[in-house]
């Protein structure tokens, strides 16, 4: 053990870690969660602190070698190295301020050690006056925040892209499946299974947009605000230099805010993408769902899509087998839109200048974007990639149908139409057996407005 002290007293922590007393505080007070803090927003803070570290430098305020020991500690965790110290429960109270000094304590105790001092010895390189020079928890936190939820929402975007890309090779494979549309869960007109899937991509591609715009919105960071956004304790030249270095370190333009006050004492940003998510999430529940029942059956139902079967479905009915990973990528939906209530509620308690909620926002988009990535890329691997259209059931379900009608209606009228309609559903009958009977239409005129090209494009059979 080594005894270190903060200004609350002294305290013995393990000598085979890398945390320090702040830390070890901050483990006996939270036990919320029983989780640790996310590993990517770990690397995402170590990457503020080397940025902070190399802006310090610039400036001539941080001594070169210290600071080249702290960029070397950050290096390796943002290489992965060391995320095992961090066990902080990620919902806590001070607004991230336990969270930040593990970081930092961490990165110093791994400098003294690179140094060939004991962990410890603060008095050489110091968690408070090194690690965060010119910085607050109230600036680097929720910069740590804005860089992990842009990384982790390329994970995101990827996963919806190849969702999207997916659908669409359906979209082209499907073109020709003629089958019946249907509104109010009723027969509606025929559409192909094929532009079916091109709709779900589509609307994909718009939840890529919405959740890209809204996190290109958090690139705006308020490193050098320190406490309440003023810049107290950080120089001019600083904030200048820590957005430039935490672009170079992350690969990704982040510029300051044009007010930090505002940027320190409001995370609506946090709010914007959680918004985005929650939104996509309502878009792949409509598709999930529609999965579902065009699956259901399979011998009493729609049973239009073959889903494969990943799983029994039950333990006491035999051969029975359950569309869970559509049921899977719901629930993870649910779960988003669960946490964005809680990130809404985060965002609107803040008082004055600052939110000190943002562990409970952070928490809740860490995982919102990790759900709803794992999600999406399980409904491709193991539900669409092997997706099969039932051509026999939709084409029986379509000349069943009496919705053909409407595609009559300029040829003989809605009245005609309306009878045809009738007679087919008092019968049983189909719709084209009966129109020849009656003589409306001749066999070839029939069948080319009834042909599947006139039936789902726009325009009238001529």
């Amino acid at each position: 053990m080594r005894k270190e002290h903060d200004f609350l007293g002294e305290m013995e922590v393990p000598d085979d870690v890398y945390y320090g007393v702040q830390t070890l505080r901050a483990k006996e007070n939270f036990h919320i969660t029983g989780q640790r803090i996310d590993p990517d927003f770990v690397q995402a803070m170590a990457q503020v602190k080397k940025a902070a570290a190399l802006a310090n430098m610039s400036t001539g305020r941080l001594d070169k070698k210290i600071g080249g020991l702290l960029v070397q500690a950050a290096d390796e965790i943002i290489g992965g190295k060391l995320l095992d110290q961090f066990p902080v429960d990620p919902i806590q109270g001070g607004a991230g301020t336990s969270v930040n000094m593990n970081v930092n304590e961490v990165l110093c105790n791994r400098a003294l050690e690179l140094m060939g001092e004991k962990k410890g010895r603060y008095d050489l390189i110091s968690p408070n006056n090194h690690a965060n020079m010119a910085q607050s928890t109230n600036d680097s936190f929720p910069t740590g925040i804005k860089v992990c939820v842009s990384h982790k929402s390329q994970k995101l975007t990827a996963a919806l892209t190849r969702l999207a890309d997916e659908l669409d090779k359906k979209a082209e494979e499907y073109k020709d499946i003629l089958k019946m549309g249907r509104t109010h869960l009723q027969d509606a007109v025929p559409i192909t299974l094929g532009q079916e899937m091109g709709a779900y991509a589509s609307a994909v591609r718009r939840g890529i947009r919405r959740v890209q715009q809204a996190v290109s919105g958090l690139h705006t960071i308020n490193m050098g605000g320190t406490a309440v956004g003023t810049g107290l304790n950080a120089e001019p030249a600083y904030i200048k230099a820590v957005a430039e270095q935490l672009s170079k370190v992350t690969g990704e333009t982040y510029t300051t805010a044009g007010n930090m006050i505002d940027a320190t004492n409001n995370t609506d940003g946090f709010a914007d993408v959680s918004a985005a998510m929650r939104v996509t999430a309502l878009v792949l529940i409509k598709m999930a769902n529609d999965f579902r029942l065009m699956a259901s059956g399979p011998r009493c139902g729609i049973n239009e899509l073959k889903l494969p079967a990943r799983q029994p479905g039950s333990s006491i009915m035999p051969g029975k087998v359950n569309p869970v990973i559509a049921e899977v990528l719901d629930q993870s939906c649910y779960q988003v839109i669960a946490n964005d209530l809680a990130i809404s509620f985060g965002v609107e308690n803040g008082q004055f200048e600052l939110n000190v909620m943002e562990p409970v926002i952070s928490f809740n988009l860490f995982n919102s974007l990790t759900y709803l990535t794992n999600a999406v890329n399980t409904f491709v691997d193991k539900l669409l990639v092997d997706l099969k259209p039932n051509t026999e059931q939709c084409k029986e379900w379509l000349d069943k149908s009496v919705g053909v009608v409407t595609a009559l209606l300029p040829h003989i009228g809605y009245e005609n139409s309306a009878m045809l309609a009738k007679e087919a559903y008092s019968t049983g009958r189909p719709i084209r057996q009966i129109i020849l009977e009656k003589g409306l239409l001749s066999p070839e005129k029939m069948e080319h407005i009834l042909s599947p090209k006139q039936m789902t494009q726009p325009g009238i059979a001529s």
